[in-house]
């Protein structure tokens, strides 16, 4: 009787080891806002991109580690992803508590004008969830046009970044950037400067090997309600 029963057990085990792959790989953005203290750099990698993957903005993680600007860094750096516990301002007389150090606000630019990046119908909202909830994912043809939603200079353009395809990151101002992600051709570099509504990539294929754009706005490193910015269509 045991022998009988022993497929049906490795039937089930099976089906479980298959559902457990299916999850780790259905959510293409499954890795963002990992709650790490620390991340080390991989070649290609940006301080830009760092701080998109966690969800952080790049001054902090710029500040935190004392990278200046931020330009500098290297495969095999480790990259702090939270701020330093206590830290404090140069020392005062002993007679005297030491005050904490206050960081700077963060900056206030003023929204730019935003257009819509492509056309096509928005099959999943932004719910401010980490994964595919961090901005809208639009269904449309795989190679029509992909356009930059407001003026700005590229910051990032590649597949560095996993969950994300072939991405583009546009910074605005001090405060707002957008990112395109799933793209089949990107058609700008780092360092272009880009005006609102010029072609930037074409789309690729997303979630199901299907036709999609993922498109975000982040105000100081955080995604913020695309609809909020886009005219209403």
């Amino acid at each position: 009787m045991w022998r009988l029963f022993r497929p049906a057990r490795s039937l089930r085990r099976s089906a479980v080891l298959l559902l457990l792959l299916l999850v780790a790989c259905g959510s293409p953005t499954r890795f963002l806002y990992a709650p790490y203290k620390t991340h080390t750099v991989r070649s290609g990698e940006t301080l830009f991109t760092i701080a998109f993957r966690y969800g952080k903005d790049h001054r902090d993680l710029a500040r935190w580690n004392k990278l200046g600007d931020g330009s500098l860094i290297f495969p095999g750096q480790v990259i702090r992803l939270v701020a330093p516990a206590g830290s404090r301002a140069t020392p005062t007389p002993k007679s005297a508590p030491l005050p904490k150090r206050e960081l700077p606000p963060p900056p206030s630019d003023p929204s730019p004008p935003w257009s819509w990046p492509t056309s096509g119908r928005v099959v999943t909202e932004f719910n401010a969830a980490p994964g595919s909830g961090t901005g809208l994912l639009i269904a449309g043809r795989k190679g029509q046009q992909v356009r930059a939603a407001a003026a700005g200079r590229v910051v990032y353009a590649g597949g560095g970044l996993i969950g994300y395809g072939n991405l583009i990151i546009i910074k605005h101002n001090e405060t707002y950037l957008s990112a395109y992600g799933y793209n089949a051709t990107l058609l700008v570099k780092e360092g272009a400067s880009i005006s609102r509504g010029q072609p930037i990539a074409t789309m690729g294929e997303g979630p199901g090997q299907a036709p999609r754009l993922h498109f975000e706005i982040r105000r100081n490193g955080k995604p913020v309600s695309p609809r909020k910015y886009l005219p209403a269509n």
